[in-house]
């Protein structure tokens, strides 16, 4: 795996469709809650540490949060989530993950709750969990990340299930993602959640999980 590719190219490639890439998947073969609902939709939730939080989708204007929220994140957390290393959110690939076809992706966030009192304070993103919906394959290619300060407090397999649930109203009949192997935390989530295990081609160290749905 090249770990010295700009950044740049790697955050831009990421962004595209799996096939157009040049990277096809190979084809492989939750738990209901009682909500409480913010007034854009989203689900309210605590932080152990008594931090406001809500799970909603991504909105065009998250741009900023969405960037801020990168730069809070160590390098291992990048580097487990893109697979390389990456100094920067561009502008331009941080608005292709804010302004999404909803035929084809999909992106949730744990972010504080809007102010009604105060709107122009900025908001922060503290999670992402997004896919790509391949509609050729039927596939779905999903990434989360959750900020290390809000890590092993269970949003990570919220996150995941809100992913699994809208994979399937896209009509995917397969999320899948590559992970790192040494991406434990992800690796156990997946495997508690029924995800099958298998080697990704040409990427040593990377494990491709994938889920029927």
């Amino acid at each position: 795996m090249n770990t010295v590719a700009n950044p740049r190219r790697l955050a831009e490639r990421w962004a595209l469709p799996r096939q157009a890439r040049g990277m096809r998947p190979p084809p492989r073969r939750s738990e209901r809650r009682t909500p409480r609902r913010d007034a854009d939709g989203g689900e309210r939730l605590t932080a152990r540490d008594g931090t406001p939080l809500v799970l909603r989708q991504i909105r065009a204007d998250d741009v900023e949060a969405l960037q801020r929220f990168f730069h809070r994140l160590t390098p291992e957390e990048v580097r487990l989530r893109f697979l390389h290393p990456l100094n920067e959110l561009p502008d331009a690939f941080a608005h292709q993950l804010c302004e999404l076809d909803p035929a084809l992706a999909f992106a949730w966030v744990l972010a504080a709750p809007d102010d009604p009192v105060r709107p122009d304070l900025p908001i922060e993103i503290h999670a992402v969990a997004r896919a790509h919906f391949d509609p050729v394959l039927a596939h779905a290619e999903y990434a989360i990340v959750v900020e290390g300060r809000f890590a092993r407090q269970g949003f990570g397999s919220l996150l995941m299930q809100r992913t699994i649930a809208s994979a399937r109203r896209l009509g995917a009949v397969e999320l899948w993602s590559d992970v790192l192997l040494e991406n434990s935390a992800m690796l156990d989530l997946c495997t508690r959640l029924g995800f099958h295990r298998g080697m990704s081609l040409n990427n040593p160290g990377v494990v491709r999980v994938s889920l029927a749905l």
